[in-house]
């Protein structure tokens, strides 16, 4: 392992690595000791074990507070969707990977595919700055995007406010739509969220050696190990770049 990249992906000696809390795919649960475990935690410690250096966890609240820090050397490795408004601040690997992202629509709702949420009168509940959200916020023409902070929350509002469809990852739509009678999830997707490793933008011998990284843990089988180890369902390995 090159020096250079070494000392430029973990310039103080350990990994850093942010870990969003919300995606519950990716982080499913807490040790003995309250670090997160999952998908995301463990390829961060497949990084780390190739580096040769110690992992620390950084946990975030929200995948937006976590690409907020990018720059500020609060982390090393960020582990969360890569959206374009993201990566202005961070150099992201290709995915390693993928979520489907569709709406729920409520009991008697007159919507019948994904490309008729996108119009006049539509209100849409979604899950603030995860995503799929700025996905939504760059493609939504006619619809009405209202936000909520948390998928509890965006759910919350979806009911209270009776709104016409509810944005979501398909596994926690699925969860969702056994507790409201008549609901339906549409098919398809609007959108696949990336999950994809970042760095902070100029660090460029990092960038490259994430990327070959994340080429080889989808191509050997490592990725798909993980998602077979925490029995995650919804969740595919993303192709090849």
């Amino acid at each position: 392992m090159s020096p250079e990249i070494v000392s430029q992906i973990a310039p103080h000696g350990v990994l850093r690595a942010g870990i969003n809390l919300s995606n519950f795919l990716l982080v499913t649960g807490r040790d003995e000791f309250g670090n997160p475990v999952g998908v995301s935690p463990d390829m961060a410690g497949a990084v780390a074990a190739r580096l040769g250096v110690p992992l620390r966890l950084v946990p975030y609240a929200s995948p937006g507070l976590l690409a907020d820090a990018a720059g500020t050397d609060a982390w090393d490795i960020g582990l969360i969707g890569a959206e374009p408004q993201r990566a202005q601040t961070i150099a992201f690997t290709a995915a390693y990977t993928e979520i489907e992202a569709t709406f729920l629509v409520p009991a008697g709702s007159s919507i019948a595919s994904i490309v008729e949420v996108d119009r006049p009168g539509v209100r849409i509940a979604s899950t603030a700055r995860a995503a799929y959200d700025l996905w939504l916020e760059r493609n939504i023409r006619q619809a009405t995007l209202l936000r909520a902070e948390g998928l509890d929350g965006a759910l919350r509002l979806f009911l209270d406010e009776k709104l016409e469809a509810l944005a979501g990852l398909r596994p926690r739509l699925l969860k969702d739509v056994a507790t409201l009678p008549g609901a339906r999830i549409l098919d398809g997707q609007f959108s696949a969220v990336q999950q994809a490793i970042g760095t902070a933008r100029g660090n460029d011998a990092a960038a490259a050696f994430l990327h070959g990284f994340v080429e080889e843990a989808k191509a050997s089988g490592l990725v798909a190990s993980l998602i077979a180890k925490h029995g995650v369902q919804g969740l595919s390995v993303a192709p090849g770049a």
